[in-house]
């Protein structure tokens, strides 16, 4: 065990202590030693030449009672005392030894104390205070984490799709995203990264499939915030040079009002579409290029047989 000076333990319980907290306690570890490894360095030298200074005279004595000089009696002692001395420098050694592995030890205490960031990010929040002993969460009660880190150098927008429309959706599919807080700009760079291996089923809400999509290009992540909240849009396919309808044009069974320029009246008329998406419908027959269909559906009065003049007398054709 550790034996704790009074006067440490004494200052230990001034404020300073106090507002320190574990850090201090390890410092006073590791500062204490460091002392007991010089101390045993310092009584290692001692010893040693303590005992080097044994042998030298153990081996001045061996040549004086060769020529009988000395008695042998005073040989053995000195052997005695040189053994001792030795075994005395080997002791001192394996203490030294000892206090540089209580080093290592504290020295690995320390930096379980310190947290270090996985990756590099930004700090969104602290939920810790200095002192506070922090543990795991138990089995079954999730606590906060000690410190909310965010990487915004890759953003992904996680959203809920229709269990009806799920199926066909794979993972590096190419996805549009459209941010609320910037709905003039439609990001479309991203990549499915990844499809919930099962239906959420939430009670009074429809059973949705979590999907991730990725955003990736540092244009597109400029000005971004976690949090945001977003649309996202899946390209299951897509088709060049086809003809399409604004989407909010088309009623439904897929029918469109029609103007007919010689009459001056709306015709509804059906068509068979294609692929579709929020923005645009294709249409796969039942119209042709130049129709002039209606895009103010929902307002009063719009029906087939009403006898209308354009407001606008381009951009709501049928185009490619």
């Amino acid at each position: 065990g550790w034996q704790w000076p009074q006067a440490l333990l004494r200052g230990m319980r001034e404020p300073a202590w106090q507002t320190g907290g574990f850090s201090a306690w390890w410092a006073w570890r590791r500062t204490y030693a460091t002392a007991q490894k010089a101390a045993a360095e310092a009584r290692t030298v001692e010893a040693c030449s303590r005992a080097a200074g044994a042998e030298r005279e153990l081996k001045r004595l061996q040549k004086l009672v060769k020529d009988k000089l000395i008695s042998e009696e005073k040989v053995d002692l000195a052997f005695t005392d040189a053994e001792s001395k030795r075994a005395g420098c080997q002791a001192t050694r394996a203490t030294a030894r000892v206090s540089e592995a209580r080093i290592a030890v504290v020295r690995k205490a320390v930096e379980r104390t310190i947290v270090r960031a996985p990756f590099a990010g930004v700090v969104a929040e602290v939920n810790t205070e200095i002192g506070e002993y922090v543990t795991p969460s138990p089995a079954g009660i999730p606590t906060l984490p000690a410190i909310e880190l965010l990487d915004i150098s890759c953003l992904y927008v996680s959203a809920p799709i229709d269990e009806v429309d799920a199926p066909p959706i794979e993972v590096g599919m190419r996805a549009c995203v459209t941010l609320d807080a910037f709905p003039d700009r439609r990001r479309c760079n991203g990549t499915v990264r990844r499809i919930a291996p099962y239906v959420l089923d939430i009670e009074k809400q429809a059973r949705t499939v979590e999907v991730e999509v990725e955003l990736s290009d540092p244009q597109n992540l400029h000005g971004l915030l976690p949090g945001y909240s977003a649309d996202i849009e899946i390209f299951l396919e897509t088709r060049d040079n086809a003809l399409r309808i604004p989407t909010q044009a088309v009623l439904e069974g897929y029918r469109v009002l029609l103007f007919d320029e010689a009459s001056g009246v709306l015709v509804e008329s059906e068509f068979e579409p294609g692929l579709s998406n929020w923005d645009f419908t294709e249409v796969a027959s039942g119209l042709k290029e130049g129709d002039r269909i209606v895009l103010s559906v929902g307002r009063e009065g719009v029906k087939a047989g009403a006898r209308v003049t354009p407001e606008v007398s381009v951009g709501n054709a049928a185009s490619p």
